[in-house]
């Protein structure tokens, strides 16, 4: 089965304002690309459908998902711009292009499960690793990945899975969301000190927390993923592999300074393949989260997929 691609045109839509890096143009970067590259018709394309909203709470409170969606709809219906923190604002598309966000990790996640793709990638935003069970920062709405992983495990029945986050910021929200439910395992490396200027303490024993310095390059990323991440991930023997998919820690991404290049994002992604085929059926779902620099987020993306698609 190829590789499953969603790639929802509602994602463009959603827009912060002249000069915001998590801007549009980071998808129409990586679908130029992948056009150029020739890698697009190897892929699987899907049509991503929007998300219930009722399953936000899956990893939101219910309190949370009512007010985020009433500000949403409110700029739907007005057609104005509202900044929701200081980082992050909506303008009259960003209610649906959360839920189909959303929708798109959920959906992948059943077509895995169901052997209707071997693994996918989303390649959607807003991104989603920063939302906190009831907040919203960090460019973040709705946390995609921790929605996919809840419904693997709620709504489908499996019973471990594991998200690996290798963007360069700290996956705040996602650890907010799972810390202490031993179903779930998570590995992340993050630039310490960055934004959220979190993670060194992890807040739960099912977190594996390696914050790095800032000019750390691929090779010693390496060397932290082959003697923290794999015996974690190999002794927890997940069912599934969530994918935060963040490539801001490129060496050319101004909003972190490390230094991996894209040989390094495909490697790590061979790792977590090798882990998914001898414990999880090959069964993974990786979701776009950072990646600010055009070029080199085009570029990474593409060579992630090509692992992913033994291409």
């Amino acid at each position: 089965m190829p590789t499953a691609y969603f790639n929802p045109p509602e994602c463009r839509r959603h827009e912060m304002g002249p000069g915001h890096p998590e801007c549009p143009e980071r998808l129409s970067a990586i679908d130029d690309w992948l056009i150029a590259s020739g890698l697009e018709p190897a892929l699987q394309h899907v049509d991503a459908r929007p998300v219930d909203p009722k399953d936000l709470e899956l990893a939101h409170t219910h309190a949370y998902v009512a007010e985020m969606g009433a500000v949403l709809r409110e700029c739907e219906a007005s057609g104005e711009r509202r900044a929701v923190d200081p980082d992050t604002s909506a303008n009259a598309h960003t209610w649906r292009a959360a839920l189909v966000a959303a929708g798109a990790a959920v959906q992948a996640t059943d077509m895995v499960i169901d052997g209707r793709a071997d693994n996918a990638f989303c390649s959607v935003r807003p991104p989603g690793h920063h939302a906190t069970r009831d907040q919203s920062m960090g460019f973040c709405f709705f946390n995609n990945v921790a929605i996919a992983a809840r419904h693997a495990l709620d709504v489908r029945g499996l019973e471990r899975v594991a998200i690996v986050d290798f963007d360069v910021h700290h996956g705040n929200g996602t650890e907010d969301i799972i810390a202490g439910d031993d179903r779930v395992l998570m590995v992340s490396l993050f630039q310490h000190p960055l934004y959220p200027y979190s993670g060194a303490v992890p807040k739960g024993t099912n977190m594996v927390n390696v914050p790095i310095p800032p000019y750390t390059r691929g090779g010693e990323v390496r060397e932290i993923v082959e003697a923290m991440w794999l015996p974690a991930l190999e002794r927890f023997k997940p069912q599934m592999i969530f994918v935060s998919a963040g490539f801001d820690a490129h060496r050319d991404d101004d909003l972190g300074q490390l230094g991996l290049v894209e040989a390094d994002y495909e490697w790590i992604t061979l790792k977590i393949k090798a882990v998914a085929e001898r414990h999880a059926r090959g069964r993974i779902v990786s979701v776009l989260e950072g990646g600010y620099n055009l070029q080199a987020l085009a570029r990474s993306v593409a060579v992630h997929l090509r692992a992913l698609a033994d291409l």
